[in-house]
C-alpha cells in the first residue's frame, strides 16, 4: 500500500486507523458521511468573492486582496495547498502592494469546509507570516474547527491519492 505521505508526523495508533479504513475500503464512506457533497465555488471569480466575504468578517483592517485563484502548479512546484504572496512594488513616488492568494486546484471539487480552512489558513498570512502560535489561533478564531479540518483534508488528499476523485 502507499505510504500516507499527508499524515507523516502523525502517532501510529492515527496512521494504524487510517490504513485499516483504507484496506477496508471505508475512507471514502467516512469521507462521504461527514462531507456528503463538494461546493460550488468553481470559478475563480466565485472563489475570490467567497475569500473576500470571510476576510471581511474576521480581518477587516487587513490590507485588500487584488486577486485569489485557483492555481494548476501550486502542488507540483510549492509542495502546498495554497499560497499567499505580498507584493510591493514603486510606482512613481507610492509603494503599491498586492495580497495575492493562490489555492491549489485540487480543491475546486471539495467540500466547502476544506476549501474554508484553506481559504482561512492563506487569509491568516495576512497577518501572522510564519506558522507560530499567534497563526494558530488567528486560524482558530476565524474556524473554530481548523485543526479537525486540517485533519479531515489530509484524509481528502490520501483518498484522492489512492482512489482519485471522491465526488
Amino acid at each position: 500500500m502507499s505510504k500516507l505521505k499527508y499524515l507523516a508526523g502523525f502517532s501510529a495508533t492515527v496512521t494504524d486507523q487510517v490504513h485499516r479504513l483504507v484496506n477496508d475500503n471505508k475512507l471514502a464512506e467516512v469521507l462521504l458521511k461527514k462531507y456528503p457533497v463538494a461546493h460550488q465555488i468553481r470559478t475563480d471569480k466565485a472563489l475570490y468573492v467567497y475569500a473576500v466575504d470571510i476576510k471581511n468578517q474576521f480581518l477587516r483592517q487587513s490590507g485588500p486582496l487584488s486577486k485569489v485563484i485557483y492555481d494548476d502548479k501550486i502542488d507540483v512546484l510549492h509542495q502546498a495547498l495554497g499560497l499567499h504572496s505580498f507584493v510591493s512594488r514603486v510606482q512613481g513616488g507610492n509603494l503599491k502592494s498586492k495580497n495575492e492568494i493562490r489555492i491549489g486546484s485540487v480543491f475546486k471539487i471539495a467540500p466547502v469546509e476544506l476549501l474554508r480552512m484553506i481559504v482561512v489558513h492563506e487569509l491568516a498570512h495576512l497577518r501572522e507570516k510564519q506558522h507560530n502560535k499567534a497563526f494558530y489561533k488567528l486560524c482558530e478564531y476565524m474556524e473554530p474547527d481548523y485543526h479537525q479540518l486540517e485533519f479531515d483534508m489530509r484524509l481528502y488528499l490520501t483518498y484522492l491519492d489512492l482512489a482519485g476523485k471522491l465526488y
